[in-house]
Parts: structure tokens; C-alpha cells; sequence
């Protein structure tokens, strides 16, 4: 193996908001990477324009049910591709698009890292309906990285080998989330997140109704809530805002950059996220908002979901409900919102928490060294 690892990596896109985890990955990793992304077409880069046709016809090939054929246009670009960089591992982000390329595996020789990060292996759309698809996946792919215990449990359940799955959320940037002080900020709540169903947000708007109807009203006209991002609920949150004549106290501030995001942190007693599982059964990874925020030192009130029971201590770095329980979210808003030292307290533990577990760099390292020993695993097999 050459004495620096090439990686390969093919994405569905790197454009999007919410991709700004693949787009760390390809700064951070110690690697030669070449990515391939399947919503670009320049035509002066003929290969890559390839693969960006080779992935719409698998989109469209998946659109008219033909599954199997979908498996076979990107990947053939892949084995091009993969002849033309020669990489030591292919990355392939999210489980619904390994699935367009696994056959370059096989074809090629070179081993398959599948990384999946939540609604791929949960929701309707990409995973039920791709599930036996998932079923070939796992028998291609040398390994898989997920976001939480229970992805684990969802793909060993498809056939994922336990010692080949590494568990890795995405990690809290330490460069840029510090500095919180709950116990001198005012009792203004922060939710940061995409107005989608999964992320819960008219639940959370609920869960602060019910925190200022239950709170003296010297008290109650001193609360706030700040609710940043975009999505296709975002005018419903606003609608019921103004029908409940909250306009003074609920603020939506639109989509921010993860620096501005830091910056309300160091201005909130805490952080606010009434996650849960769709209709479609999408479902979250593990939300790196969460991270960011206990890693600035903000206590958070989230939800028994996914991945965030592991990141979040109930108790000792914030306070865990059940999916749906609103009222359970507005008693866990109450008690920071009258006590400011334990919001302190359960802040510090937090930031601890993270930065000793899940920062951005502990994330990369523990890609970093699985990368590697697929690699060595694959190079012994040759």
C-alpha cells in the first residue's frame, strides 16, 4: 500500500446546506481524495460529467421500480473512475447512493466503506423501499460507519458484519462553538435545525406555549425563543406563531452560518430539540446541533431519539423526554429557566462530555484509522 492513502470518495452532492458534514470529511481526512459528486456536470471534465448522467438515469431507473438496472450505470462509471485514480478505498456517502455504485466493489476489486448518516437507514423513501437492495449492499461492502448505536442495530439486522461497523457522529467544531454562560444569559431558548418533520419543530413551538402559560407572567415576558433554519414547515411554525400571538416571543432567523449559530449560543440559557421518528420513518442520526451546542456549554432539552441518548446524559448535560411528550419538554424548559446555576452546571458537564468524546477531530481520527485498516485488510486480500 502506497505510504499515503488515496481515497475515493462519490456522494450524491456537495452542494446542499445539510451536506456540510461530507464537505468537513473532505477537508479534514489525511488522505489523496478524489470525490465525485452526482448532481455536477461540467462538461470540460468528462468523467465527471459521466457520472453525473449515470446517476440521474439510476434515479430514474429507481422512479420506474427497476432497482436492480438502477445498480448499474453509476456503478460502471465508477470502475472508470476507479481505473483512472487508483484509490485504496471507496467512500460512498449515504446508503441510498452506495447503492447506485456497490457493484464497483465487486468490478473493481477495491473495497467499499458505506457511510450512513440517518434518513438513509430509516425513512420510506431511501431506505424501506431500497431494502433488499440494502440486503446486496451489505454483502459487497468491506465496512460501514454510522451515527448511532441504533443504525448499527438496523444494518446488522440487514446483514452487516458487527466488526465492521464503526459508530462515529459527525463531531462538534471546537474552533467555533465555545464560550456559553447559561448562568448569566436570559432565559432565551435556541433551536437550530431543519423545519422538516423528524426535527419536530411545531412540537418544540408546543413545548414553549406551554412553558410561558405555566410561568409567572414577570417571568414569562422575559422568555424567548429562537428558532434558526428553513424547511418545508417553516411557514406552518410561523402561521401558528402569529395565531397564538407569539410574534414578540418566537424569533425565526432563517438559515445562519455555523459561526452565527455560535454566537446565539453565547447568548441563550439553553438549547431546545423535540426530535422523533416521521411518518415516513425518518429518523435522525445523531443531530450534530446538539453536539455544538454542549460542546459551547449549553444545557439541552431533547428527546429520547436515536442517537441523542447517547450524547446527551439525562440528568448530568440536560434532560431527555419521550418522543411527543411536549408537556415533559416545557417542565424540562421550567426548571432551567428558574435555575440558571443548574443550567450552568449541566452546561459545564456537558462541554466536557464533548470535548473529551465528540469533536470534529475525534470523528476524523476514528474515520481516519477505519479507512486504513479496510484499506490493509483489503491490500492482504490481493
Amino acid at each position: 500500500m502506497k505510504n499515503q492513502l488515496t481515497l475515493l470518495v462519490l456522494a450524491p452532492t456537495r452542494r446542499a446546506a445539510s451536506e456540510t458534514f461530507i464537505r468537513a470529511n473532505l477537508r479534514g481526512l489525511p488522505f489523496q481524495i478524489h470525490a465525485y459528486f452526482g448532481d455536477e456536470h461540467p462538461l470540460m471534465q468528462p468523467l465527471r460529467c459521466l457520472y453525473g448522467l449515470a446517476v440521474f438515469i439510476s434515479k430514474v431507473l429507481t422512479q420506474l421500480g427497476w432497482l436492480r438496472f438502477a445498480s448499474w450505470p453509476a456503478a460502471l462509471v465508477a470502475v472508470l473512475i476507479v481505473r483512472r485514480h487508483h484509490p485504496d478505498v471507496v467512500l460512498a456517502e449515504f446508503g441510498f447512493h452506495a447503492v447506485r455504485v456497490m457493484h464497483v466493489a465487486s468490478w473493481s476489486g477495491v473495497p467499499l466503506v458505506v457511510h450512513f448518516r440517518g434518513s438513509d437507514a430509516s425513512s420510506e423513501s431511501k431506505f424501506h423501499r431500497l431494502k433488499e437492495r440494502y440486503r446486496q449492499l451489505m454483502k459487497v461492502a468491506s465496512a460501514v460507519i454510522v451515527k448511532s448505536t441504533l443504525m448499527r442495530t438496523t444494518l446488522q439486522a440487514l446483514g452487516a458484519p458487527a466488526n465492521r461497523v464503526l459508530i462515529s457522529p459527525s463531531g462538534a467544531d471546537t474552533t467555533c462553538f465555545y464560550g456559553s454562560s447559561p448562568k448569566t444569559a436570559p432565559p432565551i431558548f435556541l433551536a437550530v435545525g431543519r423545519f422538516v418533520p423528524k426535527k419536530g419543530p411545531l412540537l418544540t413551538l408546543a413545548a414553549f406555549e406551554c412553558l410561558l402559560n405555566q410561568l409567572p407572567g414577570s417571568l414569562a415576558s422575559t422568555c424567548h425563543l429562537i428558532m434558526v433554519g428553513d424547511g418545508p414547515m417553516l411557514n406552518e411554525a410561523k402561521h401558528i406563531v402569529m395565531s397564538k400571538a407569539l410574534t414578540c416571543r418566537v424569533h425565526f432567523t432563517g438559515v445562519l452560518p455555523p459561526r452565527k449559530v455560535a454566537s446565539l449560543m453565547r447568548q441563550v440559557r439553553g438549547f431546545v430539540q423535540h426530535s422523533l421518528v416521521a411518518s415516513d420513518g425518518d429518523s435522525e442520526g445523531s443531530p450534530v446541533a446538539v453536539l455544538e451546542a454542549q460542546l459551547s456549554g449549553l444545557p439541552v432539552v431533547a428527546t429520547r431519539h436515536a442517537g441523542i441518548p447517547e450524547v446527551v446524559v439525562h440528568g448530568a448535560t440536560g434532560f431527555l423526554v419521550d418522543e411527543g411528550d411536549v408537556q415533559g419538554m416545557a417542565n424540562a424548559m421550567a426548571r432551567l429557566t428558574y435555575d440558571p446555576q443548574l443550567a450552568d452546571k449541566l452546561g459545564a458537564a456537558g462541554r466536557e462530555r464533548i470535548s473529551s468524546n465528540f469533536t470534529v477531530d475525534h470523528h476524523l481520527a476514528a474515520v481516519s484509522a477505519f479507512l486504513h485498516r479496510v484499506a490493509r485488510q483489503g491490500a492482504s486480500q490481493q
